[in-house]
């Protein structure tokens, strides 16, 4: 990102501030002045004119250049090891070349990571988007069917991969015709190494698929090592990350460079605005670095989008964690000085109910942020409380719209606990009727707070559409307009309220768990003849699965084997925890969709509703 007038690099710098009274409207039309940092232009970007950020970066690749500027300053910490910017970018730089020299990589190939969180993940991702490549982040949860699927569907020509992960592709990459080369990720690393053993070939690869150890691949990190050359724009595609739809089966939202560096922009003007309203620093209370403690999964947007890009680009410290723990994430915190944490609802509420809060020094925190499931309105209140220096904040996004689209904060969360916050400028909404067939906003439709339909999303943070799906790209993306299946109402001031979701997505803890593709699982049980899936409100996950089955004539089936029946063929988050049995059909509207509301509101009314919850349940 450039300043006007200026060609070097600049990032809002850690600084304590002042509150200065501005109210929301006039701090956003401060900062977004003609000839700020924060200005905004129109382009048309795939036929669509489009309000932008004029100063982003104008590829990831330029946002990689932004993190060199820190050099000895330590951006990755995990089990022991430390990776400096310097470091990061060198290793970045030698993989480059390894998969464009040794690998074939070229611009536009895909190049997937299926991997729990370690520091190879963030420099395989950077490398990668570095040539112009595509990553395809894989949910590291997925069976072995579904990373086949997300495998052969984005043709992945290389995947890099932990031990565990290798176990289960190694089964199918006789299927996969279009992958070449594996790389292994070890996670058994010794204290403070940065690149495990072994050094060789990991075993007799299948034919057709070479396989490589990642420090192989990797060999000597030159100290004077660039990024090889590589032309890339700002609508080339970068990521592509699986969601899903009704039909089932994930689809890949096909990101662009544009849209990663459109949100990496509006989160440093969130942080700005908020600095400037709240006097909230952008770093820890002595002006140092800012450390985030990060205990989400890169395979999601908000990890990898929100969190590690950022991070990157703005010279902070990323303390990752293998798995979430809330005595470990304290140990960090107090060890790291951490200054931010967050990810999903569920996580801050275990680390505030831990015994071993009041063991630990948690005074370094001062922003703790969420998105990904519901909230509830007294989080905000108990966070005050127990982080009398933290300031919460709670956005909405979609893998769709590259992770942030709105954000609530400081004292406007405090005063609308319930509300996602208001959009970033360079993003518009629109209330929708449900019934609507047009491709943009009608204008003259009825507007106000009490008005609730479809949220609809347009932004340079909008991905363009569907990997290789051109129907379903047409029925979400109409004219740079996202249709995202949430029922939304906007109040007053801008602020957005999700009221329900439309797509029958479950969020579990920050996973989504798709109804269509659990029910379709449920249907291949011989003893189910009807099934709906359905979110159960949990205080510690957000949500919880629930499963309401019909069953055939004459047939018996207990909860647990439907629970083991899911298991073999979905990921251990999709397994429903509870069960109904129900004797007579499930609430259908005419065009034969099950009306889940209805059905939510006859579960839980209580006896006489014909459902019999299931043992196990």
């Amino acid at each position: 990102m450039t300043e006007p007038g200026t060609a070097g690099p600049v990032v809002p710098q850690p600084a304590l501030a002042k509150p200065d009274g501005l109210s929301l409207q006039e701090a956003t039309a401060k900062l977004t002045a003609p000839g700020q940092l924060f200005e905004m232009e129109e382009v048309t970007i795939r036929g669509v004119p489009t309000r932008v950020w004029k100063f982003a970066p104008t590829s990831l690749r330029v946002a990689l250049d932004l993190s060199r500027e820190y050099g000895d300053t330590d951006f990755l910490v995990y089990e022991g090891e430390r990776i400096t910017f310097a470091e990061h970018y060198r290793k970045v730089a030698t993989l480059a070349h390894r998969l464009r020299d040794d690998c074939g990589i070229e611009k536009g190939d895909r190049v997937a990571i299926a991997m729990r969180n370690l520091p190879e993940w963030i420099i395989a991702f950077w490398a990668t988007t570095a040539i112009g490549a595509v990553v395809v982040p894989l949910n590291a949860w997925w069976t072995a069917p579904e990373l086949e699927y997300g495998l052969h569907d984005s043709g992945a020509a290389l995947v890099f991969v932990d031990r565990e992960r290798a176990e289960r592709v190694r089964p199918v990459l006789c299927r996969l015709s279009g992958l070449r080369t594996m790389v292994i990720v070890d996670e058994n690393r010794g204290p403070g190494t940065a690149d495990p053993a072994p050094d060789g070939p990991v075993r007799d690869p299948t034919p057709g698929v070479a396989e490589r150890a990642f420090p192989e691949l990797l060999g000597e990190v030159p100290a004077d090592v660039e990024l090889p050359e590589a032309e890339i724009d700002p609508d080339d595609d970068a990521t592509i990350f699986y969601t899903s739809g009704t039909t089932g089966h994930p689809k890949g939202a096909a990101g662009t460079h544009r849209n990663a560096a459109s949100n990496l922009m509006s989160l440093f003007f969130l942080s700005t605005r908020s600095e400037q309203r709240f006097g909230t620093p952008l770093a820890g209370a002595d002006g140092g670095q800012s450390v985030f403690l990060l205990s989400v999964p890169l395979f999601h947007v908000t990890g990898c989008h929100a969190i590690m890009i950022t991070y990157a680009a703005s010279g902070g410290r990323l303390v990752m964690m293998h798995h979430f723990d809330p005595e470990k994430a304290l140990d960090l915190i107090e060890r790291e000085r951490v200054t931010n944490f967050g990810g999903v609802p569920s996580m801050v509420m275990q680390l505030i109910d831990s015994p071993g809060l009041a063991r630990h020094d948690v005074s370094s925190v001062h922003g703790i942020s969420y998105g990904g499931a519901p909230a509830p309105p007294d989080l905000v209140r108990r966070i005050r409380k127990y982080f009398p220096l933290g300031q919460a904040s709670n956005g909405y996004g979609l893998t769709e719209t590259s992770a942030t689209t709105t954000m609530n904060t400081g004292p406007d969360y405090l005063r609308k606990p319930d509300s996602v916050g208001p959009a970033v400028p360079v993003c518009d909404l629109a209330i929708v009727r449900e019934d609507y067939l047009g491709d943009e906003p009608d204008p003259a439709a009825e507007q106000g707070p009490d008005v609730v339909g479809e949220l609809w999303v347009k932004g340079p943070q909008v991905v363009r559409g569907y990997w290789q799906r051109p129907e379903d790209t047409a029925k979400s993306f109409t004219r740079g307009w996202l249709h995202t299946g949430d029922v939304a109402r906007i109040d007053e001031e801008g602020f957005v309220y999700i009221v329900d979701r439309a797509k029958d997505v479950i969020i579990r803890g920050g996973e989504n768990v798709y109804s269509a593709e659990v029910e379709a699982a449920l249907f291949e049980h011989p003893g189910v003849a009807d099934c709906a899936v359905i979110g159960i409100p949990s205080p510690l996950l957000g949500e919880e699965v629930g499963a309401v089955i019909v069953l055939r004539p004459g047939a018996k089936v207990t909860a647990d084997e439907l629970a083991a029946h899911v298991r073999v063929r979905l990921a251990a988050f999709d397994v429903p925890t509870r069960f109904w049995f129900r004797d007579r059909p499930l609430p259908r509207n005419p065009a034969g969709k099950v009306l889940k509301r209805e059905l939510r509101g006859q579960l839980f009314r209580g006896p006489g509703d014909g459902a019999v919850p299931g043992d196990g349940a």
